[in-house]
């Protein structure tokens, strides 16, 4: 099997770019990088579509591509120094709280703060509704661990937020 058309390729950047520019947008948090991350697995899997054996489904196998660029992303350099110069930003945005935050707003920046192996499994079950099993598939670990880190995930997020904010996930 060679690499696909390019209509049908097309057709599949149609079906899944906004699911995975929000998935990416979750791990880097910030739009531009998160587009070039998509842009790059887009392109990893044009170039590679022959190696997709349909083991899984098709959205699953460019998660798991747009998963991987994100976790490169933010072990490179280029991250880390883009994350000091956003120090400055982020004191003035502390110091700055005339600007009301609603509560999913708090929610939000609750889940971007923890660590990503948190992270992504609040993300992918809360806010992209995969069960336990396809998380464990799409982060290549066992159910049990998915379990474990959501459990941990949602006693953080228990600590970060109001009692008030967190009726939602409470009876979880």
């Amino acid at each position: 099997m060679g690499q696909i058309e390019e209509s049908e390729f097309q057709t599949i950047i149609s079906e899944y770019n906004d699911y995975l520019l929000q998935l990416s947008y979750l791990y880097v948090k910030e739009w531009n990088t998160a587009e070039d991350i998509v842009q790059d697995a887009f392109i990893n899997y044009w170039l590679k579509s022959n190696e997709f054996k349909g083991d899984s489904s098709l959205k699953t196998y460019l998660t798991r591509i747009t998963i991987n660029k994100c976790k490169d992303y933010l072990k490179s350099w280029r991250y880390r120094t883009h994350t000091l110069t956003n120090v400055f930003t982020v004191f003035i945005r502390q110091r700055n709280q005339l600007i009301l935050q609603d509560e999913q707003l708090i929610v939000a920046d609750a889940v971007l703060a923890l660590p990503i192996k948190l992270r992504e499994v609040i993300v992918l079950y809360y806010y992209k509704e995969l069960t336990i099993i396809e998380i464990s598939i799409v982060l290549n670990t066992s159910p049990s661990t998915i379990k474990y880190r959501l459990k941990k995930a949602k006693e953080r997020l228990r600590n970060m937020l109001s009692t008030q904010q967190w009726e939602v996930l409470i009876n979880e």
